[in-house]
């Protein structure tokens, strides 16, 4: 059996606060569960998905500070970074 994917999420603006770090690292094959973990470790950061599963409407989720994901579906692999920032930093398009 494999040993989940290493990501490291990275905390921009308010959940830099929530957080009280400036990063993260989790281990997590999907955005869920690295969400999950996430809010494992910072419970100001709880709420990251939203009841209907996807990532709540509050927060933007860029992969590699490419490009911006929803769907907590999303598979990632070790090396991934995650960057969470605040849903009015304005302006974006999301990438499945």
């Amino acid at each position: 059996m494999r040993e989940p994917s290493r990501v490291t999420v990275e905390f921009f603006g308010l959940p830099r606060q929530r957080a009280g770090r400036q990063s993260l690292e989790v281990f997590a094959d999907t955005v869920a569960q690295a969400l999950t973990a996430v809010e494992r470790d910072c419970p100001r950061l709880a709420g990251l998905i939203d009841p209907s599963g996807l990532l709540s409407p509050l927060y933007l989720l860029a992969l590699d500070g490419e490009r911006f994901v929803q769907s907590t579906e999303k598979k990632l692999r070790s090396g991934d970074r995650l960057l969470l920032l605040s849903a009015d930093a304005g302006g974006y398009q999301v990438a499945e």
